[in-house]
């Protein structure tokens, strides 16, 4: 599949501008749909293999006995994925112990701007499933929600930006890509809203989610979060359209993972008009995430069974042991105080049950302390964790 003449209605154009004494050209992206229509037939193949695991995801997630348990643990894992791509380097451990009021092993800072991207995302869905639509008002509203508070929340939080920014470089005239000038940003934006809100039978929702994906980074509409709200969009489209029922294929480890092939291809759009090249990649990484997530949750089932199985053999103590052994499904770090509020049971009870549990080897205590110990359901995390390492 090879790029576009240079001539084409596909490419954006280039506004001169100057900031300090340094001439600047700002990139602005022409409107979706691209112009020539995409040639769709190298892309068919991989287009049907992305639907079909995606169809067999949300099919899984329909015969999930607990599905609410799933997506309390992949909204976490996407959060801590995303956050890492922009530079944080707090683990999926560090939320939980921070939603135990517990000391992360990182700095605070790093842990709060995840946990934002927690409430961001669900205050998303909360809104779509009450038949907000996917517009630029909730847009804005979850970027407020991103930057509620700590790092961040004095860039703006909620608001399209009034001053340039720029992607690399430490000044727009050095910047590897200059988005479109601040006095254009409603204008693409608005465009976009209506690309969104468009009735394209001819346009596949995967393909539209990947094109949605590239144009709102280009666009790159406030001063800070744009790369997470933009992988965001992604889960939103599907969820709206009713591809997916529920949130539970995120990109972010895919994109982490492919991180030079991902910014490459972003450029190559943006200078060459070559969206089927990024197509391809982007549905390679539907259809790789969602198997990927797929076989976690299998894992993860059967996981679960298992140490029921071993749990339903201590006799009398096993009632209130399974108690507190479906409360770890959902929060794998867990203190006896919070365990025992949340399940509400006694401590004693709840003690005496991790400590059945961890006779079975099932948990361990991590802090070595008499007092405010923690325990770790350690092999639900470990699969839960995998590809979610820090950045270094």
């Amino acid at each position: 599949m090879s790029a576009v003449d240079d001539a084409s209605p596909r490419l954006g154009r280039y506004i001169a501008k100057i900031y300090g004494n340094e001439n600047v050209r700002a990139f602005v992206p022409p409107p979706l749909p691209p112009n020539p229509p995409m040639r769709m037939d190298g892309l068919q193949r991989i287009l049907e293999q992305a639907n079909q695991s995606v169809g067999r995801l949300d099919g899984l997630a329909s015969v999930v006995p607990n599905l609410s348990l799933f997506i309390y643990a992949y909204v976490r894992k996407e959060a801590v994925l995303s956050s890492q791509i922009e530079g944080t380097q707090s683990s999926l451990s560090d939320l939980l112990l921070l939603e135990n009021d517990e000391a992360p092993g990182v700095p605070l800072n790093d842990v709060q701007e995840v946990s934002n991207y927690v409430a961001a995302l669900n205050h998303g869905l909360d809104r779509l499933r009450g038949g907000f639509p996917l517009s630029l008002r909730l847009i804005r509203e979850i970027h407020e929600v991103l930057f509620s508070n700590g790092r961040g929340s004095d860039k703006q939080p909620g608001e399209f930006r009034t001053s340039q920014n720029w992607i690399g470089g430490t000044r727009p005239g050095t910047a590897a890509f200059v988005p479109p000038p601040p006095e254009l940003v409603l204008d693409c934006m608005s465009a976009l809203e209506l690309f969104l809100h468009e009735d394209r039978p001819d346009l596949p929702i995967l393909i539209k989610a990947g094109l949605v994906h590239v144009q709102f980074e280009t666009i790159h509409p406030f001063l800070d979060g744009n790369g997470r709200l933009g992988r965001l969009l992604i889960t939103f489209l599907l969820c709206a359209a009713g591809v997916l029922r529920e949130p539970i294929l995120y990109l972010s480890l895919y994109f982490k993972q492919h991180r030079p092939r991902y910014y490459d291809l972003l450029d190559r759009v943006r200078a060459k008009g070559d969206w089927e090249i990024w197509l391809d990649f982007f549905l390679t990484g539907v259809r790789d995430t969602a198997e990927e997530a797929a076989d976690a949750a299998r894992r993860i089932l059967a996981l679960f069974e298992e140490h029921r199985r071993k749990i339903e053999k201590l006799g009398r103590p096993a009632a209130s042991v399974l108690r507190v052994f479906e409360h770890m499904q959902r929060h794998p770090i867990v203190s006896i105080p919070g365990a025992a509020e949340h399940i509400g049971i006694s401590a004693p009870t709840v003690a005496k049950s991790l400590e059945h549990m961890r006779q079975l080897n099932l948990l361990r205590e991590v802090t070595g302390r008499q007092r405010h110990r923690l325990f770790v359901y350690d092999a639900y995390l470990a699969i839960l964790s995998e590809g979610t390492e820090p950045i270094r």
